[in-house]
């Protein structure tokens, strides 16, 4: 058991114990190796389910909202960034939460760690001294933890909670990199170019909206696509003119709300690319208002604030 499982554990039963909460959101195991899977505890003596590792990906401020109760929720920094815009949003009471910080290395990706073991079976991982051990039958593979990492881990610039009320272990470095080196790339096309390309990935979308479900932040109590009067999109039959039309209007929607957690990403099951659309959302908002989403609760959201047409997208910490 990692010291991060043990305070983490040990932090729920005390809060579930003292009825300083009445429900701890966290994870607990998954059936798989490298899953884990969102876990729900009312009881101190459940406590001992919840586990922290590199397959806890999910977005938890998605459970959070207009909860009656009073909750704890084990957040990372992408998750309390998320809190932060819902608590703007008056969708968190933030007196009925608690919020236990823990700082974040990254999570794998379970597609990278398929396309490399190229259809053997993962029977069992290991990760220890940045390297992720995978062994199966007859195969036992070593990799660097770099490289199994989400892409939304390489580029992430607030792998600490940014609003905690108890903070599990130290802070992690925050990892120089240039974080719209693929948005910049995608700038450079023409503008056929850009079409041709998000018509080409938006073919593929069968409109599950399993990308609206996981994402914190798309809380309307009835989405456009699921109106008849008026009825925005076709119900009887799918074409990529609908699919773009939905994607553009979900990411201008997230417009300075988005905090690139990739949630979106990760539940979409046909592997659409669909932090290109957010990502360049998410640059534009910085450049234009020099504002980073779930960075600070005192911070106005983009919309009440004056435009800045000379400030370039930065990675800074205060979203300045």
């Amino acid at each position: 058991m990692s010291e991060l499982t043990r305070a983490i554990q040990e932090t729920a039963q005390k809060l579930l114990q003292n009825r300083e909460v009445e429900l701890v959101v966290g994870f607990a195991e998954g059936s798989l190796p490298l899953r884990n899977t969102p876990c729900f505890v009312r009881q101190p003596e459940e406590a001992q389910k919840l586990v922290w590792g590199y397959g806890c990906e999910n977005n938890l401020a998605n459970y959070l909202r207009k909860r009656p109760e009073k909750v704890a929720v084990v957040a990372k920094g992408c998750d309390s960034r998320s809190i932060v815009e819902l608590i703007k949003e008056n969708q968190i009471d933030r007196d009925k939460l608690v919020v236990i910080g823990v700082p974040c290395r990254g999570m794998i990706d379970r597609k990278k760690v398929t396309h490399l073991l190229a259809g053997k079976e993962l029977l069992e991982a290991e990760v220890r001294d940045g390297q992720v051990v995978l062994k199966g039958k007859e195969f036992n593979e070593t990799v660097p933890l770099e490289q199994l990492l989400y892409d939304t881990c390489l580029t992430c610039q607030h792998p600490n909670p940014v609003l905690f009320d108890i903070m599990m272990g130290e802070p992690v470095p925050v990892k120089e990199t240039e974080c719209f080196a693929d948005v910049a790339n995608f700038e450079t096309k023409a503008p056929a170019e850009k079409r041709a390309y998000l018509m080409q990935e938006l073919s593929r979308c069968i409109r599950c909206y399993a990308c609206r479900q996981a994402c914190p932040m798309c809380f309307c109590e009835e989405c456009f696509v699921d109106c008849s009067m008026p009825q925005w999109l076709s119900k009887s039959s799918l074409n990529v003119q609908d699919n773009v039309f939905f994607q553009a209007v979900r990411a201008l929607h997230l417009a300075g709300r988005c905090v690139d957690c990739g949630a979106c990403d990760r539940a979409c099951p046909m592997g659409i690319d669909l932090r290109t659309l957010t990502r360049k959302m998410v640059k534009d908002v910085q450049e234009l208002f020099g504002y980073t989403a779930g960075v600070s609760l005192d911070q106005k959201p983009p919309l009440a604030a004056p435009i800045n047409t000379t400030s370039p997208a930065t990675c800074n910490q205060d979203g300045r």
